[in-house]
Protein backbone atom coordinates (compact mmCIF):
# COMPACT_ATOMS: atom_id res chain seq x y z
CA UNK A 1 0.00 0.00 0.00
CA UNK A 2 1.26 3.45 -0.83
CA UNK A 3 1.61 5.82 2.09
CA UNK A 4 1.25 9.45 1.07
CA UNK A 5 -0.05 12.66 2.49
CA UNK A 6 -1.04 16.08 1.24
CA UNK A 7 -0.69 19.31 3.15
CA UNK A 8 -1.81 22.76 2.11
CA UNK A 9 -1.32 26.04 3.92
CA UNK A 10 -4.79 25.96 5.42
CA UNK A 11 -4.22 22.54 6.98
CA UNK A 12 -0.86 23.05 8.63
CA UNK A 13 -2.50 23.19 12.05
CA UNK A 14 -3.82 19.63 11.81
CA UNK A 15 -2.33 17.01 14.14
CA UNK A 16 0.28 14.68 12.61
CA UNK A 17 -2.19 11.80 12.51
CA UNK A 18 -4.21 13.71 9.93
CA UNK A 19 -1.29 14.75 7.74
CA UNK A 20 -1.24 11.39 6.00
CA UNK A 21 -3.80 9.59 3.95
CA UNK A 22 -3.93 6.09 2.57
CA UNK A 23 -3.71 5.89 -1.20
CA UNK A 24 -5.38 3.20 -3.30
CA UNK A 25 -3.62 -0.10 -3.55
CA UNK A 26 -1.58 -0.42 -6.71
CA UNK A 27 -4.05 -2.94 -8.08
CA UNK A 28 -6.80 -0.31 -7.89
CA UNK A 29 -4.88 2.10 -10.11
CA UNK A 30 -5.17 2.16 -13.88
CA UNK A 31 -2.26 0.72 -15.83
CA UNK A 32 0.77 2.99 -16.17
CA UNK A 33 0.69 5.37 -19.09
CA UNK A 34 3.69 6.68 -21.05
CA UNK A 35 5.10 9.99 -19.91
CA UNK A 36 3.36 12.86 -21.66
CA UNK A 37 5.71 15.87 -22.14
CA UNK A 38 2.71 18.14 -22.73
CA UNK A 39 1.48 17.28 -19.25
CA UNK A 40 4.53 19.02 -17.72
CA UNK A 41 3.57 22.19 -19.59
CA UNK A 42 -0.02 21.97 -18.36
CA UNK A 43 1.21 21.60 -14.77
CA UNK A 44 2.66 25.10 -14.89
CA UNK A 45 -0.80 26.50 -15.45
CA UNK A 46 -2.09 25.26 -12.10
CA UNK A 47 -2.20 27.59 -9.13
CA UNK A 48 -0.82 25.01 -6.69
CA UNK A 49 2.80 23.87 -6.79
CA UNK A 50 2.72 20.17 -5.98
CA UNK A 51 5.90 18.92 -4.31
CA UNK A 52 6.39 15.23 -3.56
CA UNK A 53 8.63 14.89 -0.51
CA UNK A 54 10.22 11.43 -0.24
CA UNK A 55 11.11 11.12 3.43
CA UNK A 56 12.17 7.90 5.17
CA UNK A 57 9.62 6.86 7.77
CA UNK A 58 10.64 3.21 8.12
CA UNK A 59 13.81 1.16 8.56
CA UNK A 60 17.07 2.35 10.08
CA UNK A 61 16.92 5.90 8.61
CA UNK A 62 13.26 6.24 9.69
CA UNK A 63 14.38 7.82 12.95
CA UNK A 64 14.76 11.10 11.05
CA UNK A 65 11.22 11.04 9.62
CA UNK A 66 9.44 13.14 12.29
CA UNK A 67 11.98 15.98 12.35
CA UNK A 68 12.21 15.94 8.55
CA UNK A 69 8.43 16.23 8.28
CA UNK A 70 8.29 19.09 10.76
CA UNK A 71 11.10 20.97 9.03
CA UNK A 72 9.39 20.68 5.65
CA UNK A 73 6.04 21.81 7.07
CA UNK A 74 7.66 24.84 8.69
CA UNK A 75 9.22 25.86 5.39
CA UNK A 76 5.92 25.42 3.54
CA UNK A 77 4.13 27.56 6.12
CA UNK A 78 6.68 30.36 5.81
CA UNK A 79 6.88 30.29 2.02
CA UNK A 80 3.11 30.15 1.51
CA UNK A 81 2.59 33.07 3.88
CA UNK A 82 4.99 35.11 1.77
CA UNK A 83 3.21 34.34 -1.51
CA UNK A 84 4.47 30.88 -2.40
CA UNK A 85 7.00 30.16 -5.12
CA UNK A 86 6.55 32.32 -8.20
CA UNK A 87 3.07 33.08 -6.93
CA UNK A 88 2.09 29.42 -6.56
CA UNK A 89 1.06 28.05 -3.17
CA UNK A 90 2.93 24.89 -2.19
CA UNK A 91 0.93 21.70 -1.80
CA UNK A 92 3.19 19.14 -0.11
CA UNK A 93 2.76 15.36 -0.31
CA UNK A 94 4.75 12.87 1.75
CA UNK A 95 5.92 9.47 0.52
CA UNK A 96 7.82 6.85 2.50
CA UNK A 97 11.25 6.28 0.97
CA UNK A 98 12.06 3.43 3.37
CA UNK A 99 11.96 -0.28 2.63
CA UNK A 100 13.02 -2.07 -0.57
CA UNK A 101 14.18 0.34 -3.26
CA UNK A 102 11.88 -1.16 -5.90
CA UNK A 103 8.88 -0.39 -3.69
CA UNK A 104 10.03 3.23 -3.33
CA UNK A 105 10.35 3.51 -7.10
CA UNK A 106 6.82 2.14 -7.50
CA UNK A 107 5.53 4.90 -5.21
CA UNK A 108 7.52 7.50 -7.11
CA UNK A 109 6.30 6.27 -10.50
CA UNK A 110 2.70 6.44 -9.33
CA UNK A 111 3.27 9.92 -7.94
CA UNK A 112 4.66 11.15 -11.25
CA UNK A 113 2.10 9.43 -13.45
CA UNK A 114 -1.10 9.86 -11.44
CA UNK A 115 -0.66 12.59 -8.83
CA UNK A 116 0.77 15.30 -11.05
CA UNK A 117 3.62 16.39 -8.77
CA UNK A 118 5.75 19.23 -10.13
CA UNK A 119 8.93 18.74 -8.07
CA UNK A 120 10.46 15.79 -6.23
CA UNK A 121 12.29 16.47 -2.98
CA UNK A 122 14.19 13.68 -1.25
CA UNK A 123 15.62 13.03 2.22
CA UNK A 124 16.69 9.40 2.07
CA UNK A 125 19.72 7.18 1.59
CA UNK A 126 21.81 7.48 -1.56
CA UNK A 127 20.79 4.00 -2.75
CA UNK A 128 17.27 5.38 -3.22
CA UNK A 129 18.61 8.51 -4.96
CA UNK A 130 20.52 6.44 -7.52
CA UNK A 131 17.33 4.59 -8.44
CA UNK A 132 15.00 7.56 -8.22
CA UNK A 133 17.12 9.79 -10.45
CA UNK A 134 16.67 7.34 -13.33
CA UNK A 135 12.93 7.88 -13.03
CA UNK A 136 13.02 11.68 -12.73
CA UNK A 137 15.74 12.36 -15.32
CA UNK A 138 14.41 14.57 -18.09
CA UNK A 139 10.94 14.66 -16.51
CA UNK A 140 10.88 16.65 -13.31
CA UNK A 141 13.22 18.62 -10.99
CA UNK A 142 14.61 16.60 -8.07
CA UNK A 143 16.06 18.33 -4.99
CA UNK A 144 18.13 15.97 -2.81
CA UNK A 145 18.74 17.45 0.63
CA UNK A 146 20.81 15.38 3.12
CA UNK A 147 24.51 14.68 3.62
CA UNK A 148 25.80 12.40 0.86
CA UNK A 149 28.96 11.12 -0.84
CA UNK A 150 29.19 13.89 -3.47
CA UNK A 151 29.54 13.76 -7.23
CA UNK A 152 25.86 14.01 -8.21
CA UNK A 153 25.72 15.35 -11.78
CA UNK A 154 22.50 13.88 -13.18
CA UNK A 155 20.63 16.55 -15.18
CA UNK A 156 17.76 17.89 -13.11
CA UNK A 157 19.05 16.49 -9.79
CA UNK A 158 20.12 19.23 -7.37
CA UNK A 159 22.00 17.94 -4.30
CA UNK A 160 22.53 20.48 -1.52
CA UNK A 161 23.90 18.40 1.38
CA UNK A 162 27.32 18.12 2.98
CA UNK A 163 29.97 16.07 1.17
CA UNK A 164 33.18 14.44 2.54
CA UNK A 165 35.55 17.07 1.15
CA UNK A 166 33.99 19.90 3.14
CA UNK A 167 32.55 17.88 6.02
CA UNK A 168 35.06 15.18 6.98
CA UNK A 169 38.41 16.36 5.65
CA UNK A 170 38.82 19.35 8.02
CA UNK A 171 37.64 17.25 10.98
CA UNK A 172 40.25 14.59 10.24
CA UNK A 173 43.01 17.19 10.13
CA UNK A 174 41.77 18.81 13.37
CA UNK A 175 41.76 15.48 15.24
CA UNK A 176 45.21 14.69 13.89
CA UNK A 177 46.66 18.03 14.94
CA UNK A 178 44.86 18.44 18.26
CA UNK A 179 44.28 14.89 19.48
CA UNK A 180 47.23 13.08 17.94
CA UNK A 181 44.93 10.84 15.91
CA UNK A 182 47.01 8.66 13.60
CA UNK A 183 45.40 5.22 13.55
CA UNK A 184 41.90 5.11 12.03
CA UNK A 185 39.31 2.35 11.84
CA UNK A 186 36.41 2.88 9.39
CA UNK A 187 33.00 1.28 9.85
CA UNK A 188 29.95 2.06 7.74
CA UNK A 189 26.63 0.75 6.53
CA UNK A 190 26.87 -1.48 3.48
CA UNK A 191 25.62 0.83 0.72
CA UNK A 192 26.80 3.58 -1.57
CA UNK A 193 27.22 6.57 0.81
CA UNK A 194 29.80 4.84 3.06
CA UNK A 195 31.45 3.04 0.13
CA UNK A 196 32.12 6.22 -1.82
CA UNK A 197 32.76 8.44 1.20
CA UNK A 198 35.40 6.08 2.60
CA UNK A 199 37.34 6.23 -0.68
CA UNK A 200 37.78 9.97 -0.20
CA UNK A 201 38.25 9.72 3.55
CA UNK A 202 41.19 7.34 3.19
CA UNK A 203 42.95 9.99 1.11
CA UNK A 204 42.27 12.65 3.74
CA UNK A 205 43.66 10.39 6.48
CA UNK A 206 46.85 9.78 4.50
CA UNK A 207 47.21 13.51 3.80
CA UNK A 208 46.94 14.16 7.56
CA UNK A 209 49.76 11.71 8.26
CA UNK A 210 47.54 8.89 9.47
CA UNK A 211 46.85 5.31 8.45
CA UNK A 212 43.75 3.13 8.15
CA UNK A 213 44.13 0.05 10.36
CA UNK A 214 40.78 -1.51 9.52
CA UNK A 215 37.57 -1.09 7.55
CA UNK A 216 34.26 -2.92 7.38
CA UNK A 217 30.74 -2.46 6.10
CA UNK A 218 27.74 -3.57 8.12
CA UNK A 219 24.40 -4.72 6.64
CA UNK A 220 21.71 -2.08 7.10
CA UNK A 221 19.56 -3.06 10.08
CA UNK A 222 22.33 -4.92 11.93
CA UNK A 223 22.12 -4.45 15.70
CA UNK A 224 24.58 -7.07 17.00
CA UNK A 225 27.96 -5.34 17.09
CA UNK A 226 29.97 -7.69 19.31
CA UNK A 227 32.13 -8.98 16.44
CA UNK A 228 32.72 -5.47 15.09
CA UNK A 229 33.84 -4.23 18.49
CA UNK A 230 36.19 -7.20 18.90
CA UNK A 231 37.90 -6.36 15.61
CA UNK A 232 38.15 -2.70 16.58
CA UNK A 233 39.68 -3.58 19.95
CA UNK A 234 42.25 -5.83 18.24
CA UNK A 235 43.19 -3.10 15.72
CA UNK A 236 43.87 -0.52 18.50
CA UNK A 237 42.82 2.60 16.55
CA UNK A 238 43.03 6.14 17.89
CA UNK A 239 39.76 6.99 16.13
CA UNK A 240 36.81 5.01 14.84
CA UNK A 241 35.17 6.85 11.91
CA UNK A 242 31.50 5.88 11.82
CA UNK A 243 29.37 5.98 8.66
CA UNK A 244 26.47 3.97 10.02
CA UNK A 245 22.93 5.11 9.31
CA UNK A 246 20.12 5.99 11.71
CA UNK A 247 19.30 3.38 14.35
CA UNK A 248 22.32 1.31 13.26
CA UNK A 249 24.51 4.16 14.49
CA UNK A 250 22.53 4.27 17.73
CA UNK A 251 22.94 0.58 18.54
CA UNK A 252 26.63 0.60 17.57
CA UNK A 253 27.47 3.65 19.67
CA UNK A 254 25.55 2.29 22.64
CA UNK A 255 27.50 -0.96 22.43
CA UNK A 256 30.75 0.97 21.92
CA UNK A 257 30.18 2.97 25.11
CA UNK A 258 29.07 -0.04 27.13
CA UNK A 259 32.15 -2.01 26.03
CA UNK A 260 34.49 0.50 27.67
CA UNK A 261 36.12 1.54 24.38
CA UNK A 262 34.79 5.08 24.60
CA UNK A 263 37.16 5.97 27.42
CA UNK A 264 40.26 5.30 25.29
CA UNK A 265 39.15 5.63 21.67
CA UNK A 266 37.82 8.69 19.85
CA UNK A 267 34.81 8.49 17.53
CA UNK A 268 34.04 10.71 14.53
CA UNK A 269 30.59 10.21 13.01
CA UNK A 270 29.29 11.51 9.70
CA UNK A 271 25.49 11.25 9.91
CA UNK A 272 25.39 11.98 13.62
CA UNK A 273 22.89 14.59 14.77
CA UNK A 274 20.75 15.46 17.77
CA UNK A 275 18.20 12.76 16.95
CA UNK A 276 20.83 10.01 16.92
CA UNK A 277 22.55 11.44 19.99
CA UNK A 278 19.31 11.26 21.94
CA UNK A 279 18.98 7.59 21.01
CA UNK A 280 22.55 6.79 22.08
CA UNK A 281 22.05 8.21 25.56
CA UNK A 282 24.26 10.46 27.65
CA UNK A 283 26.20 7.57 29.23
CA UNK A 284 27.63 6.44 25.88
CA UNK A 285 28.80 9.68 24.24
CA UNK A 286 32.28 10.07 25.74
CA UNK A 287 34.90 11.14 23.17
CA UNK A 288 32.29 11.31 20.41
CA UNK A 289 32.64 13.96 17.69
CA UNK A 290 30.51 14.91 14.71
CA UNK A 291 31.10 17.18 11.74
CA UNK A 292 28.10 18.77 10.05
CA UNK A 293 26.77 21.85 8.30
CA UNK A 294 24.04 22.12 10.92
CA UNK A 295 23.61 21.68 14.65
CA UNK A 296 20.68 23.11 16.55
CA UNK A 297 23.15 24.80 18.95
CA UNK A 298 24.69 26.99 16.24
CA UNK A 299 24.74 30.52 17.59
CA UNK A 300 23.48 32.69 14.74
CA UNK A 301 20.53 34.96 14.11
CA UNK A 302 19.34 32.71 11.26
CA UNK A 303 19.38 29.56 13.37
CA UNK A 304 17.98 31.23 16.49
CA UNK A 305 15.01 32.39 14.41
CA UNK A 306 14.57 28.95 12.85
CA UNK A 307 14.66 27.11 16.20
CA UNK A 308 12.25 29.63 17.70
CA UNK A 309 9.75 29.16 14.86
CA UNK A 310 10.17 25.37 14.96
CA UNK A 311 9.43 25.30 18.68
CA UNK A 312 6.50 27.69 18.35
CA UNK A 313 4.92 25.56 15.62
CA UNK A 314 5.51 22.08 17.04
CA UNK A 315 6.05 22.59 20.78
CA UNK A 316 8.93 22.24 23.19
CA UNK A 317 8.63 18.43 23.12
CA UNK A 318 8.91 18.20 19.31
CA UNK A 319 11.49 15.81 17.83
CA UNK A 320 14.97 17.37 17.99
CA UNK A 321 15.96 18.86 14.68
CA UNK A 322 19.41 17.97 13.39
CA UNK A 323 21.22 18.06 10.07
CA UNK A 324 19.23 15.37 8.22
CA UNK A 325 15.80 16.56 9.32
CA UNK A 326 16.63 20.23 8.96
CA UNK A 327 17.89 19.68 5.41
CA UNK A 328 14.23 19.46 4.33
CA UNK A 329 13.76 23.09 5.39
CA UNK A 330 16.89 23.98 3.43
CA UNK A 331 15.61 22.13 0.38
CA UNK A 332 12.48 24.24 0.12
CA UNK A 333 14.42 27.47 0.75
CA UNK A 334 16.84 26.47 -1.99
CA UNK A 335 13.97 25.66 -4.38
CA UNK A 336 12.38 29.06 -3.82
CA UNK A 337 15.69 30.86 -4.45
CA UNK A 338 16.45 28.86 -7.61
CA UNK A 339 12.93 29.39 -8.99
CA UNK A 340 13.08 33.12 -8.37
CA UNK A 341 16.47 33.38 -10.05
CA UNK A 342 15.38 31.42 -13.12
CA UNK A 343 11.86 32.83 -13.21
CA UNK A 344 10.66 29.31 -13.92
CA UNK A 345 9.91 25.95 -12.34
CA UNK A 346 10.61 24.07 -15.56
CA UNK A 347 13.35 21.47 -15.25
CA UNK A 348 16.13 22.94 -17.40
CA UNK A 349 16.06 26.62 -16.35
CA UNK A 350 15.49 25.66 -12.69
CA UNK A 351 18.41 23.21 -12.67
CA UNK A 352 20.66 25.73 -14.43
CA UNK A 353 19.89 28.37 -11.81
CA UNK A 354 20.22 25.89 -8.95
CA UNK A 355 23.67 24.79 -10.06
CA UNK A 356 25.22 28.18 -9.28
CA UNK A 357 23.38 30.16 -6.63
CA UNK A 358 23.61 31.62 -3.15
CA UNK A 359 20.63 31.21 -0.84
CA UNK A 360 19.95 31.66 2.88
CA UNK A 361 18.38 29.25 5.36
CA UNK A 362 18.82 28.23 8.97
CA UNK A 363 22.42 27.26 8.16
CA UNK A 364 23.16 30.81 7.09
CA UNK A 365 24.46 31.55 3.63
CA UNK A 366 24.87 28.50 1.41
CA UNK A 367 26.73 28.78 -1.90
CA UNK A 368 26.13 26.29 -4.68
CA UNK A 369 28.90 26.29 -7.29
CA UNK A 370 28.91 23.81 -10.16
CA UNK A 371 26.39 21.71 -8.24
CA UNK A 372 28.44 21.47 -5.02
CA UNK A 373 27.13 23.06 -1.83
CA UNK A 374 29.47 25.18 0.27
CA UNK A 375 28.53 26.21 3.79
CA UNK A 376 30.10 26.79 7.18
CA UNK A 377 31.09 23.40 8.56
CA UNK A 378 31.12 22.72 12.28
CA UNK A 379 33.00 20.19 14.37
CA UNK A 380 31.12 19.40 17.57
CA UNK A 381 31.78 17.23 20.60
CA UNK A 382 28.96 15.34 22.27
CA UNK A 383 28.25 16.67 25.74
CA UNK A 384 25.69 14.35 27.27
CA UNK A 385 22.59 14.68 25.11
CA UNK A 386 23.74 17.92 23.50
CA UNK A 387 26.48 18.99 21.15
CA UNK A 388 29.11 21.62 21.86
CA UNK A 389 30.69 23.25 18.82
CA UNK A 390 34.48 23.35 19.18
CA UNK A 391 35.53 24.57 15.73
CA UNK A 392 33.90 26.08 12.64
CA UNK A 393 35.70 25.69 9.31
Amino acid sequence: MLSTGSVTAGRLGLPPSLLFRTSPKRGDLPSLVPFDPDRAVRRGGRNKLRIGNFITFSGSPGIWGPAATNSALLAVSEINRSGGILGREIELSFYDSGGPVDEVITRARDALDFEDIDVVMGSHISAVRLALRRLTRGRIPYVYTPVYEGGERTPGVMAIGETPHSQTRPAIHWLSENKGAKRWYLIGSDYVWPWQSHRSIKTYITDAGGQVVGEEFVPVGEDDHEAHLARIRAARPDVVLISLIGTDSITFNRAFGESGLAATTLRLAGAMDETVLLGIGADNTENLYSASGYFSCIGSNANDAFVSRYTAMFGAAAPPVGSVGQSNYEGLRFLKAAAERSGSLALRPLAAAGGNIVYSGARGEVTIRHGRAGMAMHLAAADGLDFRIIRTF
